[in-house]
């Protein structure tokens, strides 16, 4: 399950439980529209209540990622687990955003907020 928010140039989301591929379209149609009225977007991704993702998840973010390369400013990823943090740094050879990992959510908004935010 993911619960989404969006302000401008920005899509946050945080995954509770299980990442499942419905829980990845939905936060695809959100980004599409976004980039859509606003151009390239920064996101905040809170992985520290997620349980797992299935395959099918991990395969459409390698998809979606080489289809909107160019699509996104910054990325900041909240979690503590070693995987997540891997995978973070994986996902950086797909887009040309900056993606940065950290375990406090205040700190990866500061990020954001810089002023090259997008």
């Amino acid at each position: 399950m993911i619960t989404t928010e969006h302000g401008p140039n920005l899509v946050e989301v945080t995954v509770l439980g299980e990442f499942t591929l419905a829980d990845y379209k939905e936060f695809e149609q959100l980004v599409n529209y976004k980039i859509k009225f606003e151009g390239a977007v920064n996101l905040l991704i809170d992985l520290r209540e997620m349980a797992g993702f299935t395959i099918d998840v991990a395969w459409e973010e390698i998809r979606y990622s080489r289809e909107h390369k160019h699509d996104f400013g910054k990325i900041a990823v909240i979690t503590e687990d070693q995987w997540a943090t891997w995978s973070a740094w994986v996902s950086q050879l797909f887009v040309d955003a900056d993606v940065q990992v950290f375990a406090s959510a205040d700190d990866a908004r500061d990020w954001l907020d810089e002023s090259d935010a997008v």
